[in-house]
């Protein structure tokens, strides 16, 4: 897995015009409507599983 999830679109206007933005691998902007916002994959998580005796 790669460091960045890419993000397909603006979460605010929808527009397709986005950029990475600054140094951190997870900060975006959009073109379009001027915003910028953090995208961050936080990780998965297994449902828990009872044992059974």
């Amino acid at each position: 897995m790669s460091e960045r999830a890419t993000p397909f679109y603006c979460p605010y206007c929808g527009d397709e015009d986005i950029r990475p933005a600054g140094e951190q691998p997870y900060v975006y902007r959009c073109d379009s409507c001027l915003r910028t916002w953090q995208l961050r994959f936080v990780g998965t998580n297994r449902p828990a599983t009872e044992e059974i005796s």
